[in-house]
């Protein structure tokens, strides 16, 4: 039986899996994955190619039309096993998440118990109808539609959620019948193959899902340039995912795409402070602030901004920045430390352009302390972009108008927060926001696995979870049915 791994000079080995089969690259050549933690080694993983793609392009291809042709107590029980294969790898996929991606022990649970509720989601959508039956004009007929699945779907999955992006895309695919090729992010290979384990252990047909890390550029080419792949779904940054719809439109694939965001978090005036100041730091500090829909600009009324800023400022102080394998530990490391270059271009631009530095910005390693900011104009850069660690704006707003016209400027649209006791301007803002989510009293994070998860502008197209997932990676059939004999006019 082949293995997921071999353990070599003390350091994991990875293979491929592709078609139900561990295997090595034709290359055989393998990349290092790094703890951004220790800055050591954690594992090595085989790297795909041209090859390999092509392999697992066929594979799902040759399996997806069997899988789709079970009956639907089939299909689930695959999942509901792999639920309980899950279950008794929960702490391994933990400790992989704590050491491959820098997440904290709690983000990295909550990666592993959200993907409870996923399986078990998308077992639910398979026991749903998702067709409808509808009158027509020719008299005795009636029409009806089927939905049916693509064939082969790709994933390209991101690094700061590695184990519950992939899984979202792998498992919403399967429960429509098709077959998936998943390609992990460079930074966290490990993370991706976990998920081939489980449903490798799950009892899944072979071929159906195929996990292969490796180089995007050389894996990216081969899945645009074959016609079999009807569907990409992405996870990342905004330049990526512009360049993949370009090339998706060249042969009229399918896409999904989840892209960046500058979130605004509006605090009116007769908010609980204490409250709001919660809500704000697990918005933009939960893990690292790498996460698309933190809540990066935070805009608040004026009456309450001096307090608010208080004590804000005193929380971010506060958050212990550490080894995130330790349990008090709030802020990890940040995936590259290259990105610390990148806060600080941010956070130099705006206090040379004026902006006040609560605290923050400074950094060791691929550590980043959390950093607070005030006094934005649109005139800074952090304004605009996307900063990608513990940072983030205050910025003093006279009105709920006001804090809508300033949280709409943005060519970013993925998620928003209001905090108000007056639900008369809350929905006035819900429905204003130029966002694909709104969070009513809340922060800007939030994720379900049956919730429709996507944004507006450069934040993304399309939209995932539960039965909007289905509706993307499926393709709509209208079907008629004569009773009797139709009158036709020759």
């Amino acid at each position: 039986m082949s293995k997921s791994f071999e353990i070599v000079n003390g350091t994991p080995h990875y293979n491929l899996y592709i078609d139900g089969e561990w295997t090595r690259s034709l290359r055989n050549e393998s990349t290092d994955s790094m703890n951004p933690a220790t800055g050591e080694l954690f594992a090595r993983v085989q790297q795909a190619g041209k090859a390999e793609t092509e392999r697992a392009i066929s594979a799902a291809h040759g399996a997806y039309k069997a899988w789709a042709g079970l009956p639907v107590s089939a299909r689930e029980a695959v999942f509901f096993k792999a639920a309980d294969v899950l279950a008794a790898k929960a702490q391994e996929i933990t400790d992989v998440l704590i050491a491959e991606s820098g997440s904290i022990a709690g983000k990295s649970g909550f990666e592993v118990g959200y993907c409870f509720d996923l399986l078990r989601t998308a077992a639910a959508e398979m026991r749903r109808s998702p067709g409808e039956t509808m009158p027509l004009t020719a008299p005795g007929q009636f029409g009806f539609t089927v939905r049916q699945p693509l064939g082969v779907i790709a994933g390209i999955a991101p690094f700061n959620a590695p184990f519950l992006l992939a899984m979202k895309k792998v498992v919403m695919a399967l429960a429509a019948g098709n077959g998936f090729v998943l390609k992990p992010s460079e930074l966290t290979p490990v993370t991706g193959l976990k998920i081939a384990e489980v449903f490798d252990e799950a009892g899944l047909p072979k071929g159906l899902l195929n996990v292969i890390p490796g180089p995007a550029s050389e894996i990216g080419a081969t899945i645009f340039a074959d016609p079999r792949v009807r569907m990409i779904t992405f996870t990342g940054s905004t330049q990526t995912g512009r360049h993949l719809a370009v090339e998706a439109a060249k042969t009229l694939k399918r896409f999904t795409l989840e892209m960046g965001g500058k979130s605004p978090l509006i605090v009116l005036g007769d908010a609980d402070i204490d409250y709001a100041v919660k809500a704000a730091a697990f918005g933009i500090f939960f893990h690292q602030g790498q996460v698309c829909m933190a809540n990066s600009r935070i805009l608040v009324e004026e009456p309450i901004f001096d307090a608010f800023c208080e004590r804000f400022t005193a929380v971010a102080k506060s958050l212990k920045v550490g080894d995130p394998r330790e349990p008090d530990t709030v802020i990890g490391p940040l995936i590259r430390g290259t990105q610390c270059a990148v806060i600080d271009g941010h956070v130099e631009d705006a206090v040379a352009k004026g902006a006040k530095l609560l605290c923050g910005a400074t950094h060791k390693d691929q550590y980043y302390w959390p950093t607070v900011l005030s006094g934005i104009t649109p005139d800074m850069r952090i304004f605009h972009e996307e900063s990608f660690g513990p940072v983030t704006s205050i910025i003093k707003i006279k009105s709920a108008e006001e804090a809508l016209e300033i949280a709409n400027n943005t060519d970013y649209g993925l998620s928003a927060g209001v905090i108000t006791n007056d639900m008369q301007k809350a929905l006035d803002l819900a429905f204003g926001l130029d966002s694909g989510m709104v969070h009513l009293n809340d922060c800007t994070v939030s994720d379900e696995p049956h919730a429709p998860f996507g944004g507006v502008k450069n934040s993304g197209f399309g939209r995932e979870g539960g039965r909007f997932s289905m509706e993307e990676m499926t393709e709509l059939k209208w079907i008629t049915v004569q009773r009797g004999q139709r009158a036709f006019p020759m």
